[in-house]
């Protein structure tokens, strides 16, 4: 089926039918809080006190959070707080036969929290990393994510949502739109965000516009992109402050998405660069053996003009140990410092945001 597809896919995105209002309405993406364990009502706390337009609830550390009548509350709070709520679940790839039924289950779970919540959408994804994807060829991964996607089909119609799949560390965009074009785009849709492409060598301006149709959600991540000596480097960093140019993104944003995709700041920091293999052949023909060399010309240009990033970061998530305590109050510190200074620049660099 997708290799019948595949030259369908070479076909540019059709433009929306109307462009973003001059002042988007944003939000912020709770994951990036991690480190301050706050309950969902605290993050509506924060959003009010940001003076944000939107909160995207994105892993919850709630003790109620799969409690239904929770569920109920955080509906009540968004609408006391005139708030525009989005929310999801995880990933949806089973990665083994027997799982499948046990992933679809959880699945539908999600659908009916997010209906409950008032979210508009459900948050999904396939795989952390494209080498964690299930089954060793990647056209098998997507028939498998088809596939479950297919399955919930009439329950996420039935509920007047859409499941948003995230753009994250597994497929190229050609590859999303495939998915979702196959699956069913009558129901299914992309959470667009933009510090995943480059681990895929992917210009996320590229990811864009190919998704531009798709994009449900868009939440803004920045990176710096650097030529290594064993590959690229990436590493995430507050927005605006890595080597992406986030005012073409959003004037090119502006053009393409639908009026009503809201944005979400969505700064992961602290993290070690990853050096990507580019001049590893083995690895290019296990993980990437289409690849378009266009589109990753593209990638090649962005690595030409970065470098890496020297401002003072305190590094969690250090491969085989987990985070020492005696860093856990500087990495809250650093988390929430991270996610003010990308929200100010925005809203004075990016010109994003209604309330404010």
């Amino acid at each position: 089926m997708l290799r019948r597809n595949f030259l369908a896919s070479l076909a540019a995105p059709a433009l929306a039918q109307a462009s973003l209002p001059d002042r988007i309405p944003i939000g912020y993406n709770t994951y990036c809080l991690r480190g301050l364990k706050m309950t969902d009502r605290q993050h509506f706390d924060q959003a009010i006190a940001w003076n944000l337009d939107a909160l995207f609830l994105q892993d919850s550390l709630d003790p109620a959070t799969n409690d239904p009548a929770h569920w109920a509350d955080i509906k009540t709070w968004a609408k006391e707080s005139k708030l525009h709520i989005e929310t999801g679940g995880s990933g949806i790839l089973p990665k083994t036969p027997d799982q499948f039924n046990a992933v679809v289950a959880t699945l539908r779970r999600n659908i009916a929290r997010a209906k409950a919540c008032g979210s508009p959408i459900v948050r999904s994804l396939f795989a952390s990393f494209r080498n964690e994807l299930p089954l060793p060829d990647i056209e098998a991964n997507m028939e498998l994510g088809i596939k479950v996607l297919r399955t919930v089909r009439q329950e996420v119609l039935d509920a007047n949502l859409k499941i948003a799949i995230e753009v994250h560390k597994d497929f190229q965009a050609w590859e999303h739109k495939i998915i979702i074009e196959q699956a069913g785009k009558d129901f299914v849709g992309t959470y667009l965000d933009t510090g995943n492409p480059v681990f895929t060598l992917e210009d996320p301006l590229l990811t864009l516009e190919t998704l531009a149709p798709y994009v449900l959600t868009f939440h803004l991540r920045d990176s710096v992109v650097y030529n290594h000596p064993d590959g690229i480097a990436v590493q995430w960093v507050p927005l605006g402050e890595g080597t992406i140019d986030f005012k073409q993104i959003i004037a090119r944003a502006r053009q393409l998405l639908n009026p009503s995709v809201h944005i979400f700041i969505k700064p992961i920091t602290g993290r070690a660069p990853a050096i990507l293999p580019v001049y590893d052949d083995a690895w290019w023909a296990r993980w990437y053996p289409k690849a378009r060399a266009q589109e990753y010309a593209r990638f090649l240009a962005i690595a030409k003009r970065g470098r890496p990033y020297e401002k003072t970061v305190v590094q969690e998530d250090a491969p085989g140990r987990p985070t020492p305590p005696v860093y856990q109050a500087a990495l809250a510190y650093q988390q929430k410092e991270h996610m003010e200074r990308s929200i100010r620049y925005a809203r004075q660099e990016l010109n994003l945001g209604v309330r404010s």
